[in-house]
């Protein structure tokens, strides 16, 4: 089974588009492997229909580079934070046993993007007891804790704990969101238009992505939350920003 160092896990496809397609393209560049992991097919989406989710995901996929997605089917906007869905999400974490999960936002606009959260977090500590007991294909799996899980910014804004430089791969972040065809800057026949469907949210996600970037002295970036200290190496490690 693949192990990776990066597993992005979010509640609906286009929620890592969004949130942290550039840092996934940046740390793939540098030789890491990557993946995605959609908790539900955003069935409940008022554009679009489930199958066409999956398959802009899938074109998503393609333009980011990862190595998995996979889709887990829980129920949008249903989705329970019980056993038998804690255990799919640890069974999921301990197949690809990521170093680094990256998560939706605890506290968002869409109640569903702060429940996953909490749950994919917890799900990350639960991970990790071994008397918790999960098999894949028949074997059972060992435990396996990420050594740290960062939540990515969503709609509402969080002041960052720390972000990371997506200048070089703007374009490609740009051009994975665009996959989400049904959903983002496109006049669908009998389709509604939504909070997210417009030009305004589209060039929301520019904005914020260029003020981030003006904190560093870069051009873009992704902004994260950690309840987990984040330790250096060493002072090399910082990004300089020209003052």
């Amino acid at each position: 089974m693949m192990k990776l160092d990066i597993l992005a896990i979010a509640v609906h496809p286009d929620d890592v588009e969004l949130g942290c397609a550039g840092t996934l393209l940046a740390h793939k560049a540098q030789g890491l492997k990557t993946g995605i992991i959609d908790l539900t097919r955003g069935e409940l989406g008022t554009r679009g229909t489930p199958k066409l989710r999956v398959e802009e995901a899938l074109a998503a996929a393609k333009v980011l580079g990862v190595d998995i997605r996979e889709n887990l089917g829980l129920k949008d906007g249903f989705f329970r934070h019980d056993t038998e869905e804690q255990m799919a999400i640890i069974t999921a974490i301990r197949k690809y046993k990521p170093e680094i999960v990256l998560a939706n936002a605890h506290d968002d606009r869409h109640p569903d993007h702060g429940r996953a959260g909490k749950l994919i977090a917890d799900c990350c500590f639960l991970a990790g007891l071994r008397k918790v007991e999960t098999s894949f294909d028949g074997v059972p799996q060992e435990a396996w804790r990420p050594k740290q899980v960062f939540h990515f910014i969503q709609d509402r804004y969080h002041e960052p704990d720390f972000v990371i430089d997506i200048t070089p791969y703007i374009e490609q972040k740009v051009e994975a969101i665009r996959c989400f065809k049904s959903q983002f800057l496109a006049a669908m026949d009998n389709e509604p238009q939504t909070y997210i469907s417009g030009q305004g949210f589209f060039d929301s996600v520019l904005y914020r992505s260029k003020m981030l970037g003006k904190m560093i002295g870069v051009e873009y970036a992704e902004g994260f939350t950690t309840e987990k200290m984040v330790g250096l190496r060493s002072f090399s490690d910082l990004i300089s920003n020209v003052s």
